[in-house]
């Protein structure tokens, strides 16, 4: 249907009414109105799945890469078909709204979220990003671009101020949020940080440039819990404020009788709200069909993310080993090898539909052997379906009970995980009661944990080993609803005997429900578990070491102190290649960690966070099926002492961007240290050479010829620069990229446009261009640029 004559509809709607439908009726839904045909508007958080309403592991999702990997791809159709995908995933389980995509920017490596932005460059970010967003909406699904703006960092998300120049906030971060609006995103979502002085969600910069000069026309979510005030943000260009039934919303009404708030306010308001309900199917009655993914083209919706996970892998290094040959015996060590990391920690985690570890992977092409090598202290193993009994049919998982006061049962639930982030509550809830038992497959001390808030208790075959009272000590919501503290307790088991752990925890104001109930085997000591993996790396043809990071280090709601590999991860790798010269490296992180030994083995790639076909599309690299697809979206120090933009902790509540425009590898051009790779870096299993460039109307023509045995691909990137500028420029920027495909010894001709808007600067009077001419560089990344095309006048911007 067409979008409604809102202005009408606005007028059978009374303040009351009108108030009601700007803040949310529940944590994941709107308000219904249907006295005009309106129906809830179902949200949900994303990027790399849909995951519905809420924290239910019964409820599965389909998990793609993590942003940082769409990224690597540069592959800007990729992207849209993953989002297509996205679209489907979204109608079957009668989402409306997808809260992605991420476009804040990785300004340091240091922020804890690295993992759901895209890169540290505004025009990757930007137009990675509008593919991600026109293929969502390709679905009659709404994307969200988030979070509108400078929340670049984790520490004091809640109340820090950016502190940025205009220039750079126009040039760097606001620009993604443009090419969203270009591409027509139907939603933005205000940020919990403040700008210049003013939260977001009170920002002038919701109207201008937003809604002003850039004419976005879709609705303005807040960021959950974010709106803090009444008047004053509903004065500001905010349209709906999340979640609900609570908010300092619900005290429009008198805000609008007392004249704080002009009713007019709230009819701009709730116009765009049903502007939006009508494009997602909730206005008048009408809903969109649930589309099977083959009506938009995504037939193998499992073949897809394999592909995605072989598009972004990035081989940062390769002395020959790889392609590996079939038949050889693989050792896949490491403690991400069995279990691997395929999402960060926070509001962006779904529960896959299933998962290919890369053991698993790896198994089904060669001989593999498995041994974790290292533990990485990371939060404790909550109660699965692998280990724990229902305790009264016996059934896989556990039972979740809902008590009163006195102990008496209001409601039960059978359960797969020890996890449990949301129960359904009734009047007289008081304790939540988590209960499974556990059969011990190894004798020792076992490590049992119960997290919540509030007093927490933890019974083990009826013996109290846990009674202590947790207080709140945060309003931080991925803490309270996702991250909750632990208490633990040893106790010793016997292999083959079944113990009885029931964890409870209270309800008070505030708290949240999350509750845990975790338990830990006893390990193998440091020196036996490493001794185990050198072993098995000695009498394999290849060692495969997957390293990489932990909850605890790369999530929402912290930020990073190191780049580090947690744990002895660094001295497993050393202690493999002392024993076989064929190691091959996997890096399983979301952003960059320090790789003290890159050079010493053979191979080394990255796999980001891969979703849940991680173990396939990793195989397919190793073996040649496919090409390592992926160059860097960002920028890998060799150290992080030698990161040019670090600061991500605010002095005094503000975090003054003082690198201005320089982040990323324009700041490591302007720096005295080298990075370990730079933005774009990243090898095939062939060789290019790059012969000629020219210009053409739209930017340039380059020729590459693929100089190796094998088909390839290639990322041709091209970069301006004006080093005798008057005006203040980075070294160089990108200004565009093109994807080449060609066979051994074939030489292909590639376009890549350089728009009007890479030689332009913000100014006090709007977007300018400096008069002469502007240098581009051509190449493989930031620093490989082999062919220059000089004297290139720019296009007048359109």
């Amino acid at each position: 249907m067409g979008e409604p004559e809102s202005g009408l509809l606005v007028g059978k709607v009374d303040v009351a009414r009108k108030v009601r439908l700007l803040t949310g009726a529940t944590v994941w839904r709107t308000h219904d109105e249907p006295d005009i045909g309106l129906r809830s508007i179902v949200v949900s958080d994303g990027p790399i799945g849909v995951r519905g309403q809420g924290w239910d592991e019964r409820s599965t999702s389909l998990a793609l890469p993590s942003p940082t990997a769409l990224a690597a791809t540069w592959d800007v159709d990729l992207v849209r078909r993953l989002g297509v995908l996205l679209a489907a995933e979204a109608r079957r389980k009668g989402v409306d709204v997808l809260l992605a995509p991420t476009l804040n920017l990785h300004r340091s490596p240091f922020a804890g979220r690295h993992f759901e932005c895209f890169s540290e460059d505004p025009l990757l970010t930007g137009r990675i990003g509008a593919a991600y967003i026109t293929g969502v909406q390709s679905g009659g699904v709404a994307a969200t671009a988030k979070h509108y703006v400078a929340n670049d960092s984790e520490t004091e998300r809640m109340t820090l101020d950016a502190d940025v120049d205009d220039r750079t906030l126009h040039e760097v971060y606001l620009a993604p949020f443009e090419a969203a609006v270009r591409a027509g995103v139907w939603v933005v979502m205000s940020a919990y940080n403040g700008v210049n002085g003013t939260t977001m969600s009170e920002s002038p910069l919701l109207a201008e440039p937003l809604k002003g000069s850039w004419g976005f026309d879709g609705l303005v979510v807040s960021d959950w819990g974010a709106i803090r005030s009444t008047a004053p943000s509903a004065n500001a260009a905010q349209d709906l404020a999340m979640p609900g039934p609570e908010s300092p919303w619900n005290d429009l009404v008198a805000a609008v009788e007392n004249g704080e708030v002009p009713e007019s306010a709230l009819d701009l308001k709730v116009e765009r709200l049903l502007r939006l309900a009508a494009r997602v199917g909730a206005l008048n009655g009408s809903t969109p069909e649930k589309p099977e993914p083959e009506i938009f083209g995504v037939t193998t919706p499992h073949e897809l993310l394999r592909e995605a996970v072989a598009a972004s892998t990035v081989l940062l290094r390769n002395d020959g080993t790889l392609p590996l040959s079939p038949g050889v015996k693989v050792a896949v060590l490491g403690p991400n090898a069995a279990t691997a990391r395929i999402q960060g920690g926070g509001s962006a985690g779904v529960y896959p539909e299933s998962v290919v570890s890369f053991v698993d992977g790896l198994a089904e092409v060669a001989e593999v052997g498995h041994a974790p090598g290292v533990r990485l202290q990371d939060r404790p193993a909550p109660l699965t379906t692998a280990n724990a009994r229902h305790p009264h049919h016996g059934e896989p998982g556990v039972l979740v009970r809902v008590l009163d006061a006195d102990g008496a049962e209001l409601t039960a639930e059978h359960r797969f995980l020890g996890r449990v982030l949301e129960v359904p509550l009734v009047d007289g809830a008081h304790t939540i009661e988590v209960h499974g038992r556990l059969t011990a497959d190894v004798t020792g001390d076992w490590t049992l944990s119960v997290a919540g808030f509030g007093r927490l208790t933890l019974d083990v075959d009826g013996e109290r080993l846990v009674d202590e009272d947790v207080p709140l000590d945060t309003d931080d919501p991925a803490v309270i609803h996702l991250t909750p503290p632990y208490r633990q307790a040893s106790a010793h088991l016997e292999a083959g005997t079944t113990v009885d752990l029931v964890a409870r925890r209270e309800l008070r104001e505030h708290t949240g429900t999350a509750t845990v109930l975790a338990a830990d085997p006893p390990r193998l000591s440091a020196a036996d578990e490493l001794a185990r993996a050198v072993g098995m790396a000695r009498v394999s043809d290849v060692a495969v070491v997957v390293v990489g990071t932990t909850d605890e280090i790369e999530s929402e709601g912290f930020d990073r102190t190191s780049l580090a590999l947690p744990g002895r991860q660094d001295e497993l790798v050393r202690a493999v290649r002392a024993v076989n010269e064929r190691t091959v490296v996997v890096v399983n992180s979301g952003g960059p960690v320090e790789l003290p030994w890159r050079d010493e083995v053979a191979a080394v790639l990255l796999t980001w966070f891969p979703g849940q076909e991680a173990g396939h599309g990793l195989a397919d690299v190793l073996f040649g099926v496919r090409e390592p697809g992926g160059r860097l979206p960002t920028t890998w120090a060799a150290r992080g002492d030698e990161v040019p933009v670090s600061n991500v902790v605010p002095d005094r509540g503000v975090l003054r961007y003082d690198e201005g425009l320089h982040i990323g590898y324009r700041a490591w051009h302007r720096s005295d240290a080298r990075p370990a790779y730079w933005f774009g870096h990243g090898l095939g299993y062939t060789t290019w050479a790059y012969e000629e460039v020219t210009a053409t109307e739209e930017g340039v023509r380059v020729r590459v010829r693929n100089t190796g045995d094998r088909a390839g691909r290639e990322v041709v990137q091209v970069y301006v620069t004006r080093p005798d500028s008057a005006v203040e420029r980075p070294e160089r920027w990108l200004g565009g990229w093109a994807l080449a495909s060609a066979g051994p010894g074939e030489a292909v001709e590639v376009d890549v446009e350089v728009p009007a808007r890479a030689y332009q600067h913000w100014t006090a009077a709007g977007w300018a261009t400096e008069p002469g001419t502007f240098t581009l560089l051509v190449g493989r990344s930031a620093a490989d640029t082999p062919l220059i095309l000089g004297e290139r006048s720019p296009r007048v911007a359109e």
